[in-house]
């Protein structure tokens, strides 16, 4: 709410300076386009393999001096013209929550001079890349071993799904993950197991930044979790952000996770996994969960 509060501020502001001010300068900033990081070592831990990515909003300086946070695209009215710098910053919806917008810390924000003339409009497309010291864990459902396996109780199985145009090849153009449920096979719970698969021990940073990416498309309720597996052996079980249901105009869909909270209060953790599960939701008959490149990032 704090957020959105000051949201509407900054534009009332700016309405009002365009008002009092008939020949406003103009910028019109397009959607994020994320790029590779030529200074990363394509295979490696550095490399955060396929580029999918919801920077839905940006954070824009002039000058040093912020501008406001906007959803993009948008067009602003500067009440300035001539030469100007400009900085924005990707931005993200923390944890799917849309009144929390915050700089993704793991991109660069884009840096440009901008003629400013009165009357006219400056179209921006941003750009933006991965850091390149950057570390990854990526399943994308790609390899010949799983790397989710289903628990004991589950009622059901997650498949692999090679692509299918119903589900936007265009961001799905290898396998992905899939979940169905119905009135008997009503529950799906599974987990990780990122160190049996020799490729990565989850040994994630305390006190630091870490998210967890997801791209998904669901017809049914998911819940992602972090599993602290402690030093003498116990498992902490800690359920976290709930992905609810596409009941309209369902596609594949992008997420940003905060975990350093839950990280960095796992103290006596010595490594972490991540789970997922799944309850049918009521008074439905049959429902689905499609998931796909799923990434640990932190430096």
């Amino acid at each position: 709410m704090k957020s959105i509060f000051s949201l509407l501020i900054v534009s009332l502001i700016l309405m009002g300076c365009t008002k009092n001010n008939p020949d406003p300068s103009w910028i019109e900033i397009s959607k994020w386009d994320l790029q590779e990081n030529s200074a990363v070592t394509p295979n490696s831990i550095n490399d955060p393999g396929v580029l999918t990515s919801n920077f839905s909003d940006a954070w824009i300086y002039m000058d040093g001096d912020l501008v406001g946070v906007f959803e993009l695209p948008v067009k602003l009215p500067i009440i300035k013209d001539g030469s100007h710098s400009f900085k924005i910053y990707p931005a993200i919806h923390n944890n799917g929550i849309s009144a929390t917008k915050k700089i993704y810390p793991f991109v660069e924000p884009y840096e440009l001079i901008v003629d400013l003339v009165q009357n006219e409009v400056t179209t921006i497309t941003p750009v933006t890349r991965y850091y390149s010291n950057l570390k990854f864990w990526i399943y994308d459902f790609e390899d010949s071993t799983p790397m989710i396996v289903d628990g004991p109780s589950s009622l059901t199985q997650m498949q692999k799904i090679s692509s299918s145009p119903i589900l936007d090849p265009a961001i799905n153009q290898g396998s992905f993950g899939r979940i169905t449920l119905n009135s008997t096979n009503n529950y799906y719970i599974g987990s990780t197991i990122a160190n049996n698969s020799g490729t990565l021990n989850l040994n994630l940073p305390k006190g630091r930044e870490v998210y967890l990416e997801i791209d998904y498309h669901n017809t049914n309720q998911m819940t992602t979790g972090v599993l602290a597996i402690n030093n003498d052996g116990s498992v902490t079980d800690n359920p976290y952000i709930r992905l609810n249901s596409q009941d309209q105009d369902i596609k594949w869909k992008k997420i940003y996770i905060d975990l350093r909270e839950i990280v960095s209060a796992s103290t006596n953790a010595s490594y972490f996994e991540f789970s997922f599960q799944s309850y049918l939701d009521a008074e439905e008959s049959i429902g689905e969960v499609n998931i796909d490149n799923i990434k640990a990032v932190y430096f």
